[in-house]
């Protein structure tokens, strides 16, 4: 297929991602009210579940097909920074003040545990790479650590969301969505999320073939351009939240999808290569890329913390710029190291 042909599948399976996209965020907004679960709580798990996915699919595909471990690792660090960096953008579009204000301390809660999890998956970068103790291990004792953090992870959210009283915003939109049922939410939910997760991974399959074509270097092409094309779903559904005047489910969305991407993307990696702990054969760029995600995550947290701000000249709030930077700059240095 030539290197137009190429774009063009790129450009038109992206839309109607954001098509579905629209769906899928709307129907889980449904299926938060009508359940009582809340708006963070279906963020994380509905949406973040759904969007990541592709992450799933692409890594083990990567590792089963093509054996490529590497891209497979780029793929879940690099879109940890796309995720993250997407939230300094919501911050620019979002118009009611700084977005991280809009939101529970929930995030903060998600935004804790996924930081406990991308530093045990760097842990196991430096440790796999240190020592060759568990490199036979068909799964490594890291791995299983993080699979068990991320179910413990998910048991907590369920207790401190179900826990949580009722916000004012829920109160008044208790009959917002009182024509529609949760029968008819939950089947264009998993209509959407079976159309996002097909187009976000024929997408990948395509970006695949077109860094292949530009000739980049598997670290990079995994942490940037896999990373950009899995990351779209989270794009679209978190953009669409916001539309939808729910701040809380695009934050934990994104959020949600990294403690997803490590806990339980990354145990299936490790458990498709069949060759040893998985660990010891990516590159060790991945631990600087997952570090940069930690200090990402950690601005997000003061930012839902520190309260009232406003925006830097009007237009973005610190924290919003400094993602985006960061993103700029972890991108820089997996291209010119990897």
């Amino acid at each position: 297929m030539t290197l137009g042909l190429l774009w063009l599948q790129l450009g038109a399976t992206a839309a109607v991602i954001f098509i579905a996209s629209q769906f899928l965020t709307r129907s889980a907004d449904v299926v938060a009210e009508k359940t009582g679960l809340g708006r963070s709580f279906v963020g994380v798990v509905m949406l973040a579940t759904a969007t990541s996915l592709p992450e799933l699919g692409t890594g083990v595909s990567s590792i089963l097909i093509v054996d490529a471990p590497d891209l497979a690792a780029g793929d879940a660090f690099g879109s940890n920074l796309f995720n993250l960096m997407i939230v300094g953008l919501l911050d620019l579009y979002w118009r009611n003040g700084p977005v991280l204000t809009a939101v529970k301390l929930t995030s903060v809660v998600v935004g804790a545990l996924s930081i406990g999890l991308i530093a045990l998956a760097v842990a196991a970068i430096y440790l796999h790479h240190l020592t060759d103790a568990a490199s036979t291990w068909y799964v490594s004792p890291v791995s299983i650590l993080m699979i068990v953090g991320f179910v413990a992870a998910m048991l907590l959210l369920y207790k401190h969301e179900s826990g949580s009283p009722p916000t004012e915003e829920a109160a008044e939109r208790e009959t917002s969505y009182d024509d529609q049922g949760l029968p008819k939410a939950l089947v264009i939910y998993f209509g959407a999320a079976a159309v996002v997760v097909a187009a976000a991974v024929w997408l990948a399959s395509t970006g695949d073939s077109l860094a292949e074509a530009m000739g980049w270097e598997e670290s990079f092409m995994g942490t940037q351009f896999l990373a950009i094309s899995t990351s779209l779903p989270e794009i679209a559904t978190s953009f669409a939240a916001l539309r939808l005047n729910a701040p809380d489910m695009a934050i934990t969305n994104l959020l949600g999808s990294n403690l997803f991407n490590m806990g339980f993307v990354l145990f299936f990696d490790d458990l498709a290569y069949s060759q040893g702990a998985v660990w010891g054969v990516v590159s060790q760029i991945h631990s600087l890329t997952g570090l940069i995600a930690i200090l990402m995550t950690v601005a997000i947290i003061v930012g839902v913390m520190t309260r009232p701000r406003s925006r830097l000249g009007g237009v973005w709030t610190l924290e919003g710029g400094a993602l985006v930077a960061a993103y700029i700059g972890a991108s820089v240095l997996v291209f010119v190291m990897a």
